[in-house]
């Protein structure tokens, strides 16, 4: 039952980086013991298969370049992940090293205004201010930018 455990978490692995938290969790999901899923891990985490750090910044990439989200979600998924707040913060810090925030809030944005450049009156304002909050940005930095967005109509 040990090897099996191993087996499926490789498998599981090889779709995508996971948190040891995730495995243990889908693998006690599939019926397998605590001391098969507690050996399994182990051997993952000697073999390198296994490795926090790395899926923490495998999850800030996936969050920032495909779902263009802010700092404070980034980090808060990897922390929901079961991955350690110190870690999760060296990996949002590491990615927003390489990742221009701005531009980013910007393609959030674009991608809810659908091709047009204006903010059309106060209630869509409100509802793309709680959308970028909802995305993870920072709240003085999403009011500039749809600050800006609304001076374009005036």
């Amino acid at each position: 039952m040990t090897d099996s455990a191993y087996i499926a978490a490789l498998r599981m692995l090889g779709g995508r980086e996971l948190s040891e938290r995730q495995v243990r969790q889908r693998l006690a999901r599939r019926g397998y013991d605590e001391e098969a899923i507690d050996t399994a891990v182990a051997r993952l985490k000697t073999n390198g298969s296994l490795d926090d750090e790395r899926a923490a910044r495998a999850m800030a990439h996936a969050e920032t370049s495909l779902r263009k989200r802010g700092r404070l979600r980034v980090k808060r998924r990897i922390e929901s992940a079961g991955i350690a707040p110190d870690v999760a913060q060296r990996a949002t810090q590491e990615i927003f090293q390489t990742v221009d925030a701005d531009a980013l809030m910007e393609a959030a944005l674009q991608k809810r205004l659908r091709g047009h450049e204006q903010i059309a009156g106060d209630r869509e304002f409100q509802r793309l201010y709680r959308y970028l909050i909802g995305q993870g940005f920072e709240s003085d930095r999403v009011l500039a930018l749809l600050r800006r967005h609304k001076d374009h109509k005036d």
